[in-house]
């Protein structure tokens, strides 16, 4: 009688959390909350350089610029505070990457609209200037952000499956 001997090894990963588990610090070292860390400060300078600009020469492009931004970094601060303590797990009847990639449509779009309108309706003022390069830096974080968005919720999806 011959017999083999088989080893099972497992293996598994934990992010950094805190003593009760519900903090995933973790996701802040990952691409997906780097970029989101990105976009919000980006948002956030932009949104505070309008707000703190004297003598815009468009009013309404601004105002349309400050709204686009706020919006957003608030909308991006929530996913972020989502994935931080783990809340998709307790709201299972939302979509959650759809959601996301449903956001990340159409904050590419409006952020790109108001930044190409702040940068033209400027006027010289510097503080407008850099609220319009920094929505531009939003809008590519936002980018990379739909394109990572997209391959992970439409993209080919791996079963796991073993040939």
């Amino acid at each position: 009688m011959n017999s083999m001997s088989h080893t099972v090894i497992t293996t598994s990963t934990t992010g950094r959390t805190s003593g009760d588990g519900m903090l995933n610090l973790g996701y802040t070292r990952t691409i997906p909350g780097l970029l989101k860390i990105g976009q919000m400060v980006a948002l956030l300078v932009a949104f505070l350089c309008v707000r703190c600009a004297r003598g815009w020469p468009s009013w309404a492009a601004f105002q349309f610029f400050e709204v686009v931004s706020l919006w957003f970094f608030i909308a991006f601060l929530l996913f972020f505070l989502m994935h931080l303590f783990r809340l998709q797990a307790k709201m299972p009847c939302f979509n959650w990457p759809l959601t996301e990639f449903f956001h990340y449509s159409v904050g590419v779009i409006l952020v790109c609209i108001a930044s190409i309108v702040a940068a033209v309706k400027a006027g010289g003022v510097s503080a407008l200037v850099v609220s319009s390069v920094f929505g531009f830096i939003a809008t590519f974080l936002m980018a990379v952000s739909l394109w990572t968005t997209y391959t992970v919720s439409c993209g080919p999806h791996q079963t796991g499956a073993v040939v």
